[in-house]
C-alpha cells in the first residue's frame, strides 16, 4: 500500500487532542479510510497484528463500505486484523439496531476476516457477565491493553461509545468493559471504559454533518467536563 502520511493533517488542539479536518463529507471518509489502512498496516508491520476497536454510526458505516471494496482486499493482510466493538446496544446481532449488525453489514463480511478474530460484544442479554468475558477476550487478545485505533463516533449530546452524560460508567475505574445502565434511553449498554480507551495508541472521533457541528463546538472549546460531553475527553 502506498504510503499515506495522515498526521501531517493534524492540528494541534490543545495538549490532549488534535483536530483534523479532511473537506467535505466525502473527502472525509475518503481521508478515513485510507487512515485505517495505514494504521493497520503499520500495526502489522510493526507488531503482527492490528487491533481495532470498531463504533456504530453513519460515518464509521461508510468507512467500512469504502474498506470492503474489491480493490481493498489486498490493502490490508486481513488475518491479521482484530475486530472488537467499543460499544453495543442490548439487541440481537441481527437487530437493525446492533453496531456489529451494521458493521458486517455495511461491507466487513465481505473481507477475508478470520471468524476466530471477530469479537462481537454480546449485550442482549446477562451484560453484566458477558461484559467480564469481553474484558477478558481483550486481556487475552490485546496483552499490552493498547488498541492500535479506537473507533468512535459522538451523539448529538457529547457522549462518545456509550459514555452517556452523568451514568455510573463515567466513573468506572479498573475496568476495561462494562455495562453501563442510560435511564436517559431506558436501556443498557456494554460500553469500554474511559480506562480501555484512554490507552488507544490512536484515538478517533468521528464527525460529519451540520447537526454535529454545535455539539462539537462545545465540546471542544467549553470548559473539560467528562460528567457531560464524554467525546474529546
Amino acid at each position: 500500500m502506498k504510503s499515506f502520511d495522515w498526521k501531517a493533517e493534524a492540528v494541534p488542539l490543545d495538549e490532549r487532542r488534535e483536530i483534523i479536518v479532511p473537506g467535505d463529507a466525502r473527502e472525509t471518509i475518503d481521508f478515513c479510510y485510507r487512515q485505517f489502512l495505514q494504521i493497520g498496516s503499520d500495526a502489522i508491520t510493526k507488531r503482527g497484528a492490528f487491533a481495532v476497536a470498531l463504533s456504530g454510526g453513519s460515518t464509521p458505516n461508510a468507512i467500512f463500505h469504502e474498506l470492503s471494496k474489491p480493490n481493498h482486499n489486498k490493502a490490508l493482510d486481513w488475518s491479521k486484523v482484530l475486530l472488537f466493538w467499543s460499544d453495543e446496544r442490548s439487541v440481537p446481532s441481527n437487530d437493525p439496531d446492533s453496531n456489529y449488525h451494521n458493521a458486517m453489514h455495511a461491507g466487513l463480511s465481505k473481507l477475508p476476516l478470520l471468524p476466530e478474530n471477530i469479537f462481537r460484544m454480546h449485550a442482549e442479554m446477562d451484560i453484566e457477565n458477558h461484559a467480564l468475558a469481553y474484558e477478558d477476550s481483550i486481556r487475552k487478545k490485546v496483552p499490552s491493553l493498547e488498541f492500535d485505533l479506537m473507533m468512535l463516533g459522538m451523539g448529538e449530546d457529547g457522549h462518545t461509545a456509550s459514555l452517556f452524560p452523568h451514568t455510573k460508567g463515567l466513573k468506572a475505574t479498573d475496568r476495561l468493559v462494562i455495562a453501563n445502565e442510560v435511564p436517559q434511553k431506558k436501556t443498557w449498554r456494554m460500553t469500554m471504559t474511559f480506562e480501555c480507551i484512554n490507552m488507544a495508541k490512536v484515538i478517533c472521533v468521528y464527525v460529519i454533518g451540520a447537526n454535529k457541528a454545535s455539539i462539537a463546538t462545545k465540546v471542544l472549546s467549553g470548559a473539560y467536563d467528562p460528567s457531560f460531553f464524554s467525546a474529546f475527553t
